[in-house]
């Protein structure tokens, strides 16, 4: 039998990407996964699918700048199935350009999303876990949050960000709660789509030539749940083999 079985997941920004690959591989593995994300039909599909292969999913409309729609998915994790196991903040926007270009506007979307979402996911289920005296937190940053490159400055900010709050929670939570911090390398996802500026959507193009598939790190969300509770992995940084920095 798998760990992660009758383990109860809330994935934030499942819709796509790692959260999508993220639901589909607990969900495989006897989850019960509540997906959150703000295109409510692409979750449906998303669930359909689960469910046609025998998963246990739930899903609700989520933006996570929202602390009253966080907070509401996790209660309803909560109340349909007893507990919450796992928070797996993985919601992010990622719209790069350069400093000069100030496009302000979607800097403050990048702090809104990546950190306040983060703090949101676990402002709302922490008291939960403290209640149950179990838990985890999962927290996805990028190796943008080890080193900074050009036209992601206010990105890779937010992600450093992520590191601190993730290892200033874990040293807080004591031994009842895990932390970890999941930092991905090039992965094939839509972030770069919502890039508007030319030069970095250039740049992007060519940095993503040997992403990822997202269901390599779904795997390395799923290693570090299904761990013997006394064992928490911190810190996981996955990258393609190709990818020197």
């Amino acid at each position: 039998m798998s760990k992660i079985q009758g383990k109860v997941v809330v994935i934030t920004g499942a819709s796509s990407g790692i959260g999508e690959a993220t639901a589909k591989l607990l969900a495989s593995q006897g989850a019960h996964v509540v997906m959150g994300a703000r295109r409510v039909e692409r979750l449906a599909a998303l669930a359909s699918t689960i469910e046609t292969e025998g998963g246990s999913v739930l899903f609700q409309q989520l933006d996570v700048t929202n602390i009253e729609q966080m907070q509401s998915i996790i209660r309803l994790a909560q109340t349909r199935f007893g507990q919450v196991d796992v928070i797996v903040n993985n919601a992010g926007v990622m719209p790069l350009s350069p400093l000069a270009a100030l496009k302000i506007e979607e800097w403050n979307r990048m702090i809104d999303v990546n950190i306040r979402g983060v703090l949101h996911g676990i402002a709302a289920g922490l008291p939960i876990m403290r209640e149950q005296q179990s838990g985890h937190i999962i927290n996805l940053a990028s190796i943008g949050a080890y080193a900074v490159s050009p036209t992601a400055a206010v990105y890779c900010a937010t992600k450093y960000a992520v590191r601190a709050i993730t290892e200033g929670l874990r040293q807080e939570v004591g031994a009842d709660i895990r932390v970890t911090l999941v930092s991905p390398g090039v992965t094939q996802s839509e972030l770069a789509e919502s890039i508007s500026d030319d030069e970095a959507r250039e740049l992007m193009k060519t940095y993503r030539r040997d992403a990822l598939p997202a269901f390599a790190i779904a795997r390395a969300i799923a290693y570090a749940i299904e761990q013997p509770a006394d064992v928490d992995v911190n810190e996981l940084v996955v990258r393609p083999t190709a990818q020197l920095a």
